[in-house]
């Protein structure tokens, strides 16, 4: 294993974290013995892998349902010295009811402290205001600190990068858990701003939002050979220092095993990646158009400056994807998820693009003649039945 100075913290972090958020029984919160004994038993299994690797982070939320209640029957059977533990907490709730529930979370865990503490779902302008002002739940959580209940505080977010990185510029953080990979580096400004913070940076789900990695296309495997695609993503992602660790959401020990093929590609990536993105860029271009390519995100609008809601950027980079590589069953997924997710993927589908009038908030898009028509094609192409977030289901 490699590891990376995690910002401020100085904490040494694993290049891979064991994410929590697919190992556990339930999604809703369950007494130990109403949880199976073959999912305990997988659990524990996978954090004696992980270690067995070299990744001693464990990264888990108090919205996981039982991850934390079954992480407690095993990391107090471990050397803690030698752990990084981390949950989160929803942004979204009271400072007395954040409180409460990180002392669940501590009870849970079985542990004295947690190493990382993140504030959970710091989506929108609002829910970041109420966490950092007076009485809100970062001055719950320095009280944490001053009893040595919690190390370090962050705060993930499927915010939009303007809200990332006005949480990051608030210098109240030691690190962000956000969504930054190949098929989507929007995010770039907010990893640019954590490290002039000197924050840690961990990056969501990089092979399942990353574009399903662990179940690509055909397309997709031949303009990534010789690496599969979730290898070619991790190594571009590593590739740059700014990113100090990816989360690997594992609900089976084996599910490290292709990851680990990247730890001896690491210092050859700048010979290794030019050739893959130079492919996926020209075929990007030969499906597309290069102009297209070029040009389609500038002068976009925000799902909230669009009629009907319509999360246009969305809309046209999943299509975009589906022509481009053959993403079809990833892009359908997260087209579906629109209309239902909230501020977690916020916005509309484009089923209603012919009775809204776009011309105003596409403006200053120098596609705006052809983007309704493109929605309408998305919509055709990727509309199915709705789709619900893990959490909710």
């Amino acid at each position: 294993m490699q590891y990376r100075r995690f910002g401020r913290t100085q904490l040494q972090m694993p290049i891979f974290s064991c994410g929590g958020m697919r190992y556990q029984y339930s999604w809703q919160d369950r007494p130990m013995w109403r949880i199976r004994r073959y999912s305990q038993r997988n659990l524990e299994a996978i954090v004696r892998r992980s270690l067995e690797v070299g990744i001693n982070h464990f990264e888990t939320a108090r919205a996981y349902g039982t991850s934390e209640l079954q992480l407690g029957r095993i990391l107090p059977k471990l050397p803690r010295e030698q752990l990084i533990v981390q949950t989160k907490m929803m942004a979204e709730s009271s400072p007395q009811e954040f409180r409460r529930n990180f002392e669940k979370s501590l009870a849970n865990l079985k542990l004295d402290y947690v190493d990382l503490l993140g504030l959970h779902g710091i989506n929108t302008h609002g829910i970041l205001h109420d966490s950092v002002r007076p009485g809100g739940h970062l001055d719950v959580v320095r009280k944490l600190q001053e009893q040595g209940k919690v190390r370090f505080v962050g705060f993930s977010t499927h915010g939009s990068t303007d809200v990332i990185v006005k949480a990051i510029e608030t210098n109240q953080f030691d690190y962000v858990n956000l969504h930054w990979y190949y098929i989507n580096q929007v995010n770039w400004p907010a990893i640019e701003a954590a490290n002039r913070h000197d924050m840690g940076v961990f990056i969501i789900s990089p092979s399942d939002k990353g574009g399903m990695l662990y179940k690509p296309s055909e397309k997709l495997v031949e303009l990534c050979a010789p690496l599969s695609p979730m290898v070619f993503n991790d190594l571009f992602c590593l590739s740059h220092p700014q990113v100090h660790t990816l989360s690997l959401g594992a609900d089976k020990p084996t599910d490290f095993d292709e990851h680990l093929n990247v730890l001896e590609l690491l210092d050859r990536a700048e010979e290794i990646l030019p050739s893959i993105l130079v492919r996926l860029e020209q075929e990007a271009i030969a499906t597309l158009g290069e102009d297209w390519v070029k040009t389609w995100q500038i002068g976009l609008p925000s799902y909230t400056e669009t009629p009907g809601l319509v999360n246009i950027p969305v809309v046209l980079w999943l299509r975009n994807l589906t022509l481009a590589y053959d993403m079809a069953e990833y892009a359908k997924m997260r087209y579906n998820m629109l209309d239902g997710a909230s501020h977690w993927f916020p916005g509309s589908r484009a089923d209603r693009v012919r009775e809204l009038d776009l011309r105003y908030c596409l403006r200053h898009s120098p596609n705006a003649d052809k983007i309704p028509a493109l929605l309408e094609d998305a919509h055709r192409i990727l509309a199915g039945e709705r789709v619900k977030r893990l959490s909710q289901q």
